[in-house]
């Protein structure tokens, strides 16, 4: 029977190139979605994927998701925290209220997310965790404490969740993407990628969701076993840990 993955944010950008990796790896996907439900609509008649609507900064909302995906799927084997907001502005000008939509949306959800399926993956004593952190949870970002903060914490969540569960056959790990060419980096003036920020890359271009995509099935996958509360750095070799 084919593992059951869940991604959330798994209809667009990364995530749903993550969800479609997953797919052609045999894994049974499902995939969580915030609000876009035409969006959803067309990647579940596109890809034949299940989506699942909840607010993954709602724990209640977390129990009954992951619930009616475990009644629909089978219990969860592979968890992939994807979802994430930006709410970009200086930190003397930022309001309280872009503090924590993004610090609930981007780090709240992986306890949230990791507290509803950690019981049932150490009770069958198997289970993969894939945090998709980034580059600037690692080397910071002006403009974006809020953002730089959550992704940061979820790369330490990473390392002490692997800690605490690895002899439970658990593994626990964290993905640092650099500059993808989401919808989200695309809307960025052509001349501020061309002369700002691709020359920071040293490959000379920008990521794709695919090679994002292709380092969860890695991590996913149940011979990757002894790798545990690791950070995978996918940025073109921007920045170099």
């Amino acid at each position: 029977m084919a593992r059951v993955a869940l991604v959330t944010g798994g209809t667009r950008g990364i995530g749903a190139a993550i969800c479609k990796a997953l797919k052609a790896a045999g894994y049974s996907v499902a995939a969580n979605y915030a609000g876009n439900d035409a969006a959803a609509a067309k990647f579940t008649e596109e890809t034949g994927i299940p989506t699942f609507k909840w607010d993954v900064s709602d724990f209640a909302a977390c129990q009954a998701g992951i619930a009616e995906v475990t009644a629909k799927l089978g219990p969860v084997d592979v968890l992939v925290n994807n979802a994430g907001i930006t709410r970009d502005g200086m930190l003397h000008k930022m309001s309280p209220e872009n503090w924590h939509a993004v610090i609930n949306t981007n780090l709240t959800s992986v306890f949230n997310m990791c507290r509803n399926v950690i019981e049932g993956m150490r009770e069958r004593n198997f289970g993969r965790i894939v945090n998709i952190s980034s580059i600037n949870g690692q080397k910071g970002q002006m403009g974006q404490t809020n953002y730089s903060a959550a992704k940061a914490g979820e790369i330490g969540f990473s390392k002490a969740l692997a800690q605490e569960v690895a002899k439970k056959g658990i593994t626990v790990n964290a993905i640092c993407p650099g500059y993808i060419a989401t919808e989200m980096v695309l809307a960025v003036p052509k001349e501020v990628l061309e002369k700002s920020i691709i020359p920071q890359i040293p490959v000379g271009r920008l990521g794709e969701a695919e090679e994002i995509a292709r380092c969860v099935v890695f991590l996913a996958d149940d011979a990757a076993g002894f790798i545990t509360g690791s950070t995978l750095a996918a940025n073109g070799g921007q920045y170099l840990t």
